[in-house]
């Protein structure tokens, strides 16, 4: 009885996996910003890592390889929030720009910062409230401050060489005073509108607030008059 030869198996199609291969890089991106989602909303005890994975399109296990953990995860949370203002601080340019301007316009960029990034002033609260436990494991955070200290002190040094600034300020004071003008109308402004009966998150009252602090700052960084009599005379 004749045999017949089998047909050879047509050749498979290649699997579709490898276009739809894991991009490790996106799914890092992807958890930490469901992570960032979820802190800022719910701050550290509050957040679940299961709700993060599943507001990622991810799973636990993806979370604990990129991340190692919750505490890690939350760490890498506040690095990348203030990396992101750091870095866009440092992009100002002040070479050819007037002190009093210079310092201006860096108050103004930390005002529109908070007003764009809510979730990195709900993040510093709920670090704050559990007093830096987690933001003190970085060294990372503390390595970002210097740079834009010291981009302030070189406007402070340029307006006293230019006789347009008082002698004696300090950057890291000034810099906290003008962290907390930007911040406190924005965090509190649901409490604050309450108790003094005015809409505190409207445009116009952030508008009026930002033009006072620049009236403030102005004032603050000015060679008294004493001083400026002295040097007419």
């Amino acid at each position: 009885m004749p045999t017949t030869k089998k047909k050879p198996a047509a050749p498979t199609k290649p699997r579709a996996a490898k276009t739809a291969r894991r991009d490790p890089a996106k799914t890092r991106a992807g958890i930490l910003a469901a992570a960032t989602a979820e802190f800022a909303a719910k701050g550290y005890s509050g957040a679940r890592t299961e709700q993060i994975a599943k507001r990622a399109k991810s799973n636990i296990r993806m979370l604990y390889h990129y991340f190692g953990g919750k505490d890690a995860l939350y760490v890498s949370v506040l690095e990348e929030e203030l990396a992101r203002l750091r870095h866009d601080e440092l992009q100002l340019d002040f070479g050819d720009v007037e002190p009093l301007q210079g310092v201006v316009q860096l108050f103004d960029f930390i005002d529109d910062h908070f007003a764009v990034h809510p979730e990195l002033r709900c993040l510093l609260a709920f670090e704050n409230l559990n007093r830096a436990r987690h933001l003190k494991q970085s060294a990372r955070i503390r390595a970002m401050a210097s740079p834009v200290i010291e981009l302030l002190a070189g406007l402070l040094k340029r307006g006293e060489q230019a006789g347009v600034f008082r002698p004696g300020i300090d950057a890291l004071h000034l810099y906290v005073s003008m962290v907390s003008l930007a911040y406190y109308s924005k965090s509190h402004a649901y409490t604050l509108s309450r108790i003094f009966d005015t809409d505190l998150a409207a445009p116009a009252w952030q508008r009026a607030q930002r033009e006072q602090t620049h009236q403030m700052l102005a004032s603050f960084l000015a060679v008294p008059l004493a001083a400026r009599a002295r040097r007419a005379a």
